[in-house]
């Protein structure tokens, strides 16, 4: 099978196409054959290694799944003797932040894992959408106590944490004010946005109204800068670390001073985002929005454009044809 492999941390240009065995699904485990996964900067990340504390969770010296890729959209094509949930034609998704080497024409993953059936006709390319940004947006908004008819201010909505961000927002029942480039505002009136803010033209930080929830969801804002736009007892909360770190101990000191706070959004339990989102497609209330797609064997450029940090929601790596 075809497959993207590199033996140690290296650059994003310096991944290699080859030609690996295709594995074999243990008892508890289904074989996928992918079609679609997302380029994402969770990628870019465990490619490099960086930042570096992500080494103490997927290897050290060198990545434990020489396979890159983290979420996938495929089929079923063999299933372990144990496996209950899922059968040989299933169509599927899924993610794992930790990786799931998923850049290759099969993948094997266990039936209880993060994964879910692909409904309501979706394409491949489309269900994959729910996975990589969809989970960082519901690890944000999951760790606040909404209440319909509040107030968000989503910057960056334009991205896959964004664009999701916004979407899970206004199934909450939020009033969202959507942050994004000029080209894409349509776009984020079509998510459901109440009101969009072209940063291009206008400082968010500077408008009149106040919110009680400020998501960052690219990282390119802080705390300080967005405290005069906050509510009393408002949350800043952001997809990124911070300057040197800032988010994460912010998100102590403001809790014991102040009526403003940060929350760190630790990311967790994927399984429960897949399903959650899984639950949202299925309702309607999440749609799928798709940049660009790349063939497998442009993974240098597609890694190249997501992390020039530009590109819009979702840029698709095609694996096989469907």
């Amino acid at each position: 099978m075809k497959a993207i492999k590199r033996e140690k941390y290296c650059a994003l240009n310096q991944l290699e196409v080859k030609e690996l065995a295709k594995p074999v699904a243990k008892e508890n485990e289904v074989l996928v054959k992918v079609y679609a996964t997302t380029i994402n900067r969770t990628d870019c990340s465990l490619i490099a290694g960086k930042p570096f504390i992500i080494r103490f969770f997927i290897g050290f010296l060198k990545p434990h799944l020489p396979i890159t890729g983290t979420d996938f959209a495929g089929i079923i094509e063999a299933v372990g003797k144990k496996v209950s949930t899922f059968k040989v034609g299933d169509r599927v998704w899924g993610f794992d932040d930790q990786g799931l080497s998923s850049h290759a024409e099969y993948l094997t993953i266990k039936e209880d894992a993060a994964i879910a059936p692909i409904k309501n006709n979706l394409t491949y390319e489309e269900a994959v959408c729910g996975a990589e940004g969809a989970h960082y947006a519901y690890n944000c908004i999951n760790k606040l106590n909404i209440k319909s008819g509040e107030k968000i201010l989503i910057n960056g909505a334009t991205g896959a944490i964004g664009s999701a961000a916004l979407q899970i927002s206004k199934h909450l029942g939020l009033y969202v004010t959507a942050v994004g480039n000029t080209k894409n505002l349509e776009m984020l009136q079509a998510l459901g946005a109440d009101k969009t803010i072209d940063y291009l033209s206008e400082d968010f930080t500077k408008n009149n109204e106040k919110y009680h929830y400020i998501l960052d969801a690219v990282g390119k804002s802080s705390f300080s800068l967005c405290k005069p736009i906050m509510l009393p007892n408002a949350i800043y909360v952001s997809s990124e670390l911070g300057t040197k770190n800032e988010n994460v101990y912010l998100s102590l000191l403001t809790k014991l001073k102040g009526n403003k706070r940060v929350v760190f959004p630790i990311p967790e339990n994927c399984r429960r985002s897949v399903l959650y989102i899984n639950a949202l497609i299925e309702q309607g209330a999440y749609k799928a929005v798709i940049d660009r797609s790349y063939k497998i064997e442009e993974i240098s450029e597609a890694l190249k454009y997501v992390n020039a940090g530009e590109k819009t929601a979702n840029v698709i790596l095609r694996i096989c044809k469907a």
